[in-house]
């Protein structure tokens, strides 16, 4: 006859996902069975006993599955996906939700991967600035 584990010791078979963006809570969904996020290697896969992880997301589209409202699109940008046993935290900074994946991946290539090139492009002229301000600093100490 198998041994059946105590109820403390079983393992979820859902997961609980919360979305957060730096200012408010995008969305929270308990009864999640899958998950779907993009990260630099592909995409990656989570189902309820998989065992914890934390993953670096890039601009994309998260894909969750409940019963209720079967498969579930997200665009979003560039974050963090932390599992922890059955709870799941996503923090990202830009999020849309919506039905129609195609308008969702349009949204993910025109408005996070080109804000993206251009927040680089001005972190590379601050950059280019403040070596020059050091630089003409440590002029006046020396001078």
């Amino acid at each position: 006859m198998p041994s059946r584990k105590p109820a403390s010791r079983r393992l979820p078979l859902t997961m609980n996902l919360k979305v957060l963006l730096p200012f408010q809570v995008f969305a929270v969904q308990t009864g999640v069975a899958r998950i779907v996020a993009e990260t630099r290697e592909g995409s990656f896969g989570l189902l309820p006993r998989r065992l914890d992880c934390v993953l670096a997301l890039t601009p994309g589209i998260l894909i969750y599955e409940t019963q209720a409202q079967g498969e579930v699109c997200v665009a979003v940008d560039e974050g963090v996906l932390v599992k922890s046993g059955p709870d799941v935290l996503v923090s990202v900074r830009r999020a849309l939700g919506g039905t129609d994946l195609g308008r969702l991946r349009d949204a993910v290539e025109r408005e996070f991967l080109t804000q993206g090139e251009e927040e680089q492009s001005l972190r590379q002229v601050m950059a280019k600035l403040e070596a020059g301000f050091l630089r003409r600093l440590e002029g006046f100490r020396h001078g």
